[in-house]
């Protein structure tokens, strides 16, 4: 019984953005459900209440639904306002896509805040592996591997001169937040076109001496088969982000880290005999590449040439 009490003793929210909820998002909400770890409250930041229809998540327990327009969803802002209706001890983030592997996520994703970096830095934020959906692309189930290792790690200041723009990286695809600390840091910034979550990581490394925890054992099932177009656009909304944000990334070069997941790409096609794949791989990082050189120029760029790159295009009808 007092194993059960301590398990249990810091309350958890789920805060989801969602758009256009479709049969993914029944799935999270039942696999929400048979999570080890209670769930105080899951929330729900729907964007567009015509989209969202009552009767199909009567269900599910402790629901919470507030709705916003297209015209005011933010990535950092949404977020944060799903937050001012929380009062758990952890906040976890998700995407309406992303689906629990299994009943251990929440229970993971605590047990790696519950942690310190090696000079005794306050693990802040905990994020979850993905894997590849069934339909994964096989050049982009090598990225996932890249990106979210078998091995969970700590990352501190101290890592940045090996890791570089990595000590940041984190996900809110899946990532559970000490709310004490969220709330004393103000939040995600309240207006950004995308890469809350490594901004907020960010500073918590580099100005606020916390830490940043991967929980490698904390699952969901999450990717994208983006195409060259796509690829141009996100990586285009990444570098404005990034230049919106000096205080986090100035100093700190990411091309690098791009180059090195090409060249162990095309390695991993190899060494699965898939080499016909190898030129796409080149292909789709060229237009990468191309998007982020934009996006780290943007400001140069007339305003109709913006709005054809980006990913977001309500962002830029707003005030800057």
């Amino acid at each position: 019984m007092a194993m059960e009490e301590k398990r249990q003793e810091k309350s958890v929210d789920v805060i989801i953005p969602v758009y256009k909820p479709d049969e993914k998002l029944q799935l999270l909400m039942k696999r929400l459900g048979e999570q080890s770890y209670p769930i105080r409250r899951i929330i729900i930041m729907n964007t567009e209440r015509s989209y969202w229809k009552d009767e199909e998540y009567g269900w599910v327990p402790n629901l919470e639904v507030h709705h916003v327009t297209k015209e005011e969803f933010d990535h950092g802002g949404t977020r944060n306002r799903g937050a001012g209706y929380s009062e758990a001890d952890i906040m976890v983030f998700m995407t309406d896509d992303a689906v629990p592997a299994d009943g251990n996520l929440i229970e993971a994703l605590v047990k790696g805040l519950d942690q310190t970096g090696k000079g005794g830095e306050k693990v802040v934020m905990a994020y979850g592996r993905q894997l590849p959906n069934s339909d994964c692309a096989l050049a982009e189930q090598y990225t996932r591997s890249f990106n979210y290792p078998e091995q969970s790690r700590v990352k501190t200041g101290g890592d940045l001169k090996e890791l570089g723009i990595k000590t940041f990286f984190a996900s809110n695809v899946c990532c559970a937040y000490d709310r004490a600390a969220f709330l004393e840091a103000g939040g995600f910034i309240k207006r950004t076109i995308f890469n809350e979550d490594m901004i907020y990581a960010g500073n918590a490394v580099r100005h606020r001496g916390q830490a940043v925890a991967y929980a490698a054992d904390a699952n969901v099932y999450h990717s994208h088969n983006y195409g060259c177009i796509a690829q141009f656009k996100r990586n285009f909304d990444l570098a404005v982000s990034q230049t919106d944000h000096p205080e986090v990334f100035e100093g700190i070069r990411s091309e690098g880290e791009g180059i090195r997941l090409v060249k162990k790409t095309c390695a991993w096609l190899l060494k699965v005999n898939k080499p016909w794949l190898i030129s796409g791989v080149i292909v789709k990082s060229g237009f990468k590449y191309m998007g982020y050189l934009m996006g780290k120029r943007y400001r140069t760029l007339p305003k109709g040439l913006v709005l054809s790159f980006t990913m977001n295009k309500e962002y830029w009808k707003k005030e800057k």
